[in-house]
């Protein structure tokens, strides 16, 4: 399976998102790791769930396709993202995480969650390994939706939004590069 940064295809702005996602990724698998260190059955499932709920929409927001920002879209964009979303199987891009959501992703990374339950029943080893399996589940729910966005976005040629130090700077009036308005135009192909 290629990686997120394999199917940005050298595109800048894809792979800004990209890391800006994968930063915000690696932060919340490090909660998610001290969360499933905690001997205590379920915790870990419900910081899990609490961290997933915040972090899809902000990976989402990063590549533009936030249900925020695609609810603003004229409605033919919307439509061509919800196709696009559904043939890449993309199942978070543009959609509110809800229950039905989390469950799924749940049976998604299901075995995983298993034996990090398994392991708190062992003492100081159990936990480290309950911390690393905790870890690793969120890294690859995140790096899956990573993949999806950048899925999406490719294939409708969708335009990323300036990111947010642009847009601080720009708020704040502060000098920066010009600022180029980008249009569903622009990455069409010659």
């Amino acid at each position: 399976m290629p990686s997120a940064l394999e199917l940005a295809r050298g595109d800048p702005q894809l792979i800004a998102a990209i890391q800006r996602s994968r930063r915000m990724l690696g932060r919340k698998a490090l909660i998610a790791a001290a969360a499933s260190a905690v001997p205590i059955p379920g915790l870990d499932w419900a910081a899990d769930a609490a961290l997933l709920t915040r972090l899809i929409p902000r990976i989402s927001a990063e590549f533009g396709l936030s249900v925020t920002q695609i609810e603003g879209l004229a409605p033919h964009q919307r439509e061509r993202i919800q196709h696009a979303a559904t043939a890449a199987g993309a199942l978070l891009v543009g959609k509110l995480v809800t229950r039905e959501l989390l469950i799924t992703l749940a049976r998604h990374a299901g075995i995983r969650m298993t034996a990090k339950q398994a392991t708190k029943y062992v003492p100081i080893a159990g936990q480290v390994v309950s911390a690393a399996i905790g870890y690793a589940a969120l890294r690859a729910l995140g790096e899956l939706h990573i993949r999806d966005c950048v899925k999406v976005a490719q294939s409708v040629r969708h335009l990323l939004p300036a990111s947010n130090a642009e847009e601080k700077a720009h708020q704040i009036g502060a000098p920066s590069a010009p600022r180029r308005r980008f249009g569903w135009a622009r990455l069409r192909p010659n």
